[in-house]
């Protein structure tokens, strides 16, 4: 049994809400064929048809849409039935010492007890099940859920924490700009778990950067996978670029106007892929090209949404949430990406928009743009792929 939490807020739209959790719970569970999944308007439920739960429940886990679920007994609608049922789950349970209570809920209102009455009947089913058992209201060891909804009574003694949010994809989609450090896909989570689907944009700049960049790339979009089942990663030929800006413009306005061609060409694949907006993991004041003036300077090549979902956080934060989702150790990973090859030593804090526009008439944009956007390459990324094993050995040294 699945709760919704937040989505139960949605009103009339709550049904496209539900379809996309559907959607996206089909996605995650395709190793598992035989589960099927029965979206209702109050709650959704997984049918396992003999597949195995704990495998289940971990896949469960990081599903945006999800506030709790359970694994639950269901039984019909008959007093003796949820008796029984009762006592049987929760002498599975029981280890001596241990107390309970019955937490009832009832969305049949015409069922023949009250939610009173259920909580004060099952108790004592379970009490005469198991006389040396005691009962406890606050924190007690096990709490037996039972549920009378319209259909069936369900029960349970364990409710998981899901991962809360908006299911990806009820929020459209938007082009994460996928560098290979610690805070592009932080930003990449935070966007989904307000519903965003994401597709993975990276820069790609040999010989410059290594063929173990582009993986590590990969393999923090895999990581970024548990959470939606799949995610497109386009990688987009930037050495041409990179080189050009590197001949013609001032060390200081390097970063700015680089940053410029890869909004410009984010956009692009943007309007191409029919997204609605840009993600990037920039955080205010951390590196020049993250102060109010350099993303005023570099945000004028747009007029797109550009989402930053890590904008007011330090440093700190944003390590703890890499490493609770598992890419802050991929990301420290000394393989250079193309925002640090050509990084300037004493980059511009301040850039005036006028000097950009200047510098920048120096350069062939428009047919550099096209040359970059007709390189791309699309792969589609899933759960379980790898990408950094052919250099394994490498990979473990650097750990």
């Amino acid at each position: 049994m699945i709760r919704y939490g937040e989505l139960s807020t949605k009103g009339k739209n709550i049904k496209l809400f539900i379809q996309q959790l559907a959607k996206n719970i089909r996605s995650a569970l395709q190793a598992h064929p035989k589960v099927k999944i029965h979206g209702q308007k109050d709650r959704m439920y997984l049918i396992l048809n003999g597949e195995p739960s704990q495998i289940i429940i971990e896949k469960l886990r990081p599903i945006f849409g999800i506030q709790t679920f359970s694994p639950v007994v269901k039984v019909d609608k008959q007093l003796e039935k949820i008796y029984q049922a009762a006592a049987e789950l929760v002498a599975s349970e029981y280890v001596p010492g241990q107390s309970f209570k019955v937490n009832a809920k009832r969305a049949d209102r015409a069922f023949e007890l009250d939610t009173i009455g259920l909580n004060r009947e099952v108790g004592h089913a379970v009490i005469c099940a198991i006389p040396e058992i005691e009962v406890k209201m606050k924190q007690p060891d096990i709490e037996l859920r039972v549920e009378i909804r319209h259909d069936a009574a369900y029960l349970s003694v364990a409710t998981i924490k899901g991962a809360g949010g908006l299911p990806v994809g009820s929020s459209g989609k938007g082009m994460l700009m996928l560098s290979g450090g610690i805070d592009s896909p932080v930003a990449g989570y935070l966007a989904m778990k307000r519903g965003v689907e994401i597709e993975a944009v990276h820069f790609y700049s040999p010989p410059y950067t290594s063929e173990q960049a582009l993986n590590k790339a990969k393999e923090l979009t895999v990581k970024l996978t548990p959470y939606v089942g799949s995610i497109q990663f386009i990688t987009v030929p930037f050495t041409e670029i990179q080189e050009a800006i590197k001949e013609n413009v001032p060390s200081g306005y390097l970063m700015t106007i680089t940053r410029r061609f890869m909004m410009r060409l984010t956009d692009l694949i943007r309007e191409k892929r029919g997204g609605l907006a840009i993600i990037n993991g920039e955080s205010l004041g951390q590196v020049a090209s993250q102060t109010l003036e350099s993303m005023t300077a570099i945000n004028e090549v747009t007029t797109t949404p550009v989402i930053r979902p890590v904008i007011t956080m330090d440093k700190l934060e944003i390590i703890d949430l890499a490493e609770k989702i598992d890419t802050f150790d991929l990301a420290v990973l000394p393989f250079e990406d193309c925002c640090t090859i050509f990084a300037p030593p004493q980059p511009k804090t301040k850039p005036k928009l006028e000097k950009v526009l200047e510098y920048e008439k120096r350069l062939d944009v428009d047919d550099l743009i096209q040359r970059a956007f007709d390189g791309m390459v699309f792969e589609k990324i899933q759960t379980g792929d790898y990408f950094l094993t052919s250099g394994q050995q490498e990979f473990e040294d650097l750990l």
